[in-house]
């Protein structure tokens, strides 16, 4: 599908908030298939709405790289299930979520959920999923840690750095760890990382598809092997682990990544889930 039935409003982003466009047409490739991975209709519902040159800019989906991209949402889905059944009336804040639709998938009926975006992006989603009784979205940088007052800390949080950490430098980086580690004690942070590799190809510019659309650069790069490093940020950082995403279909996503998940050889992957745990 080039566009959407336009019925929607029209987009004109760019640069890094381009990718949320990004994002949203791996979910819905994989999500239309007849066995997908990831359950999204609303990612779908999006798709079909909007007024943006999808497959023009981006291609048709690759079937490889958008399960790969469900894979990862589904570890951040995972762990989003695992914080509600230990806090069902917590709070889980996603930074930077663009048109994610995970409070479709994985809302219990009771959390509340907080959104943080910059304003261009905040509007778009706010007019294509309105604010709810226990969802809503604020326009605000995740570097302007005066959304954190915002946050209800009373019944455990978890903080969701889907697609964000990559495209900031690495101060700061550090300063939004650190800050949420200071803000939040006992809670949590879910992120993900490229390693360095990847970060120094998008500098260069290296990273585009066969229709020209070019991999926004991703001045924070990480190899797994030091993640632990994270740990620096704040005292209050008290553990880093990966998170291992599922197996999916096929040869690659149903053995080769699940195996490379473990034994890491040459930080092979391209993307790696993890989270940050906080001291009480």
């Amino acid at each position: 599908m080039d566009r959407g039935s336009g019925t929607g409003c029209a987009v004109t982003l760019s640069g890094v908030p381009e990718m949320l466009l990004w994002n949203l047409y791996q979910r819905a490739g994989e999500a239309g298939r007849s066995r997908p991975v990831l359950h999204d209709p609303k990612a779908v519902e999006l798709v079909e709405e909007l007024d943006y040159p999808f497959e023009r800019n981006f291609g048709r989906p690759v079937d490889l790289v958008a399960q790969g991209h469900a894979l990862r949402v589904r570890t951040f889905d995972d762990a989003v299930r695992d914080f509600l059944a230990a806090h069902p009336y917590g709070t889980v804040v996603q930074l930077a979520e663009g048109l994610e639709t995970q409070f479709w998938r994985c809302d219990n009926g009771r959390a509340q959920w907080l959104g943080v975006e910059l304003p261009e992006t905040a509007e778009l989603r706010w007019s294509l999923l309105p604010d709810g009784d226990r969802r809503r979205t604020i326009a605000c940088s995740a570097l302007d840690l005066s959304w954190c007052d915002e946050v209800d800390r009373s019944r455990g949080v978890l903080i969701t750095a889907q697609g964000l950490l990559m495209y900031l430098h690495p101060f700061q980086v550090r300063d939004l760890i650190a800050g949420c580690a200071q803000a939040f004690p006992g809670g949590s942070l879910v992120f993900d990382t490229v390693p360095r590799w990847f970060s120094n190809r998008t500098l260069t510019g290296a990273v585009r598809n066969k229709r020209g659309f070019t991999a926004p650069p991703m001045p924070w790069g990480i190899n797994r092997s030091e993640l632990s490093r994270v740990r620096t940020a704040h005292p209050a950082v008290t553990t880093v682990r990966q998170l291992l995403p599922p197996a999916g279909r096929g040869v690659y996503h149903g053995a080769v990544a699940p195996a490379l998940s473990r034994i890491g050889i040459r930080n092979a992957l391209v993307l790696v889930t993890a989270v940050a745990n906080f001291a009480e």
